[in-house]
């Protein structure tokens, strides 16, 4: 018997009696028929060179060093502790069991990717590694801590990726002469750009200097041209009021003479106004020379003129511009204004034309209700009366008071009236009892006729007896004779 102590990355294996499988301590009493074992759970680093093919059947090896130890996990632990039982954690053992999962693994997965896939996505495909290796070694109770894929290597024979990477450097030494190329041109252009705008620059602030002395010079000779012009201006005026003195004094001759020269005034007068039209002619040239003159003497003012007519223009046509915008928006306005309007009324429409058809709808679900509940009503009241038709009709008319209201109408119809009523038999009243001779209903049609029309005359203030013939009732010997005499 022996008390044994873990080391504190170590755990106790301890087996034998009392114990049914093992027994993971960190310290304790180690009985007699008991063994006990120390391992270490410290993660170690293998490294695998593995020898891997793509889809497109290029072989290349994959170097790569995974970081494995135990998970400290009671029923991890159990499981390592099985798996090392008989063997060191350090030895050939573990370490063929590792490399074997770790190469399978790789080999299955590269095998299902292109070589531009594994070289592009090393990322996903040691992710993908880790993944696979893990749920492996999971069964074992270890755990990969780390796992580090270096870069692919060729396979002798197989220079795959120093093709590549000659290529990827080529493609980084051709962009990179593009690029110096590229900065060369935009220097030399940007300098020659400066120089070429600092020429301009130049030669605009020495013409805007002329320009400016030049409007100076032009509004100076601007102002003495304007004053020649207005003195100009006055003379010609002066001058016209003087034509039209002379043709308003011509036209009050020539009316004072037309009664004894309308031809002579006529002449006169046209020539007096061809006289004026020439006048007219002639100034009109003069003024057209003098403007020729000016627009020699003046290029700097018309100039000048020019920029102040088109700055009129575009404040005239900004002008119109607004004027049309305001009429557009006006325009607009009102069109909305009518469109809402429109859309109001045919709103104000559609909810008066649901309104009315909701009313309809209520209006005929009562009047089915109705019909149903007269329906049922009918059916259970012909149901109580047996199917008697009759029977239930002169129950509603009772219960519906429609006999007394008959009654009544008819009262009221006769009220005030006041009818003569007349009665009066006929036939043997005696009742001899010797039989009915054949002439009796002919004597009882006559008895009948003189009370009628007394009833006649009575009700209706007609007399009829006047055209009507006289009897005679002549009896005889066990007859009745009845004779008509006029």
């Amino acid at each position: 018997m022996k008390y044994m102590i873990a080391k504190p990355s170590e755990y106790l294996i301890v087996t034998g009696s009392g114990i049914s499988d093992i027994k993971l301590v960190k310290k304790g009493w180690i009985w007699p028929m008991q063994s006990a074992r120390s391992f270490d759970i410290s993660p170690m680093n293998y490294s695998f060179d593995v020898q891997a093919m793509s889809i497109e059947k290029l072989p290349f090896t994959l170097p790569a060093v995974f970081t494995i130890g135990p998970r400290d996990d009671p029923e991890c632990l159990k499981r390592y502790g099985k798996l090392i039982a008989a063997h060191d954690m350090s030895g050939h053992h573990v370490t063929d069991l590792i490399k074997g999962v770790v190469e399978g693994e790789t080999r299955v997965l590269a095998a299902g990717m292109s070589m531009e896939e594994v070289f592009k996505g090393t990322k996903q495909f040691k992710q993908e590694v880790f993944d696979k290796v893990q749920l492996e070694l999971d069964q074992f109770g270890l755990h990969i801590y780390n796992a580090n894929i270096k870069q692919l290597v060729d396979i002798k024979g197989h220079e795959y990726f120093s093709y590549l990477g000659q290529k990827t450097q080529q493609e980084a030494a051709n962009q990179a002469k593009v690029d110096v190329a590229e900065a060369k041109y935009k220097g030399d252009t940007g300098a020659k750009e400066r120089e070429g705008l600092t020429l301009r620059n130049k030669a605009k602030v020495e013409a805007e200097t002329k320009i400016y002395t030049k409007n100076r010079q032009a509004e100076a000779r601007q102002q003495e041209l304007k004053v020649d012009a207005e003195t100009k201006i006055y003379e010609n005026l002066r001058e016209a009021e003087v034509a039209e003195a002379n043709a308003k004094l011509a036209g009050q001759k020539a009316l004072w003479e037309q009664q004894t020269k309308i031809a002579e005034i006529q002449s006169d007068r046209t020539a007096a106004i061809r006289d004026a039209e020439l006048t007219k002619e002639l100034e009109k040239k003069k003024a057209l020379a003098e403007t020729e003159r000016l627009r020699g003497q003046a290029l700097a003012t018309a100039t000048v003129d020019y920029e102040v007519n088109v700055q009129d223009a575009n404040a005239q046509a900004y002008k119109v511009q607004k004027e049309a915008d305001a009429v557009y928006y006006t325009r607009q306005t009102q069109a909305e204004g009518l469109q809402k309007e429109a859309d109001a009324s045919l709103y104000r429409q559609q909810r008066d034309a649901d309104a009315f058809l909701y009313a309809k709808q209520k209006e005929a679900e009562g009047i089915r209700i109705m019909a149903d509940a007269q329906a049922a009503y009918v059916k259970s009241m012909l149901s109580a009366f047996e199917g008697n038709v009759n029977a239930f009709h002169d129950f509603l008319m009772i219960d519906r008071r429609v006999y007394q209201e008959m009654g009544q109408i008819n009262a009221d119809a006769i009220r005030g009236l006041e009818p003569k009523v007349s009665v009066w038999t006929t036939g043997n009243a005696a009742g001899d009892g010797n039989g009915t001779s054949a002439a009796q209903p002919i004597a009882d049609v006559y008895r009948m006729i003189p009370p009628l029309l007394t009833t006649i005359k009575e009700q209706t203030g007609m007399n009829t007896t006047s055209s009507m013939p006289t009897l005679h009732f002549m009896p005889q010997a066990g007859t009745s004779t009845v004779a008509a005499r006029k």
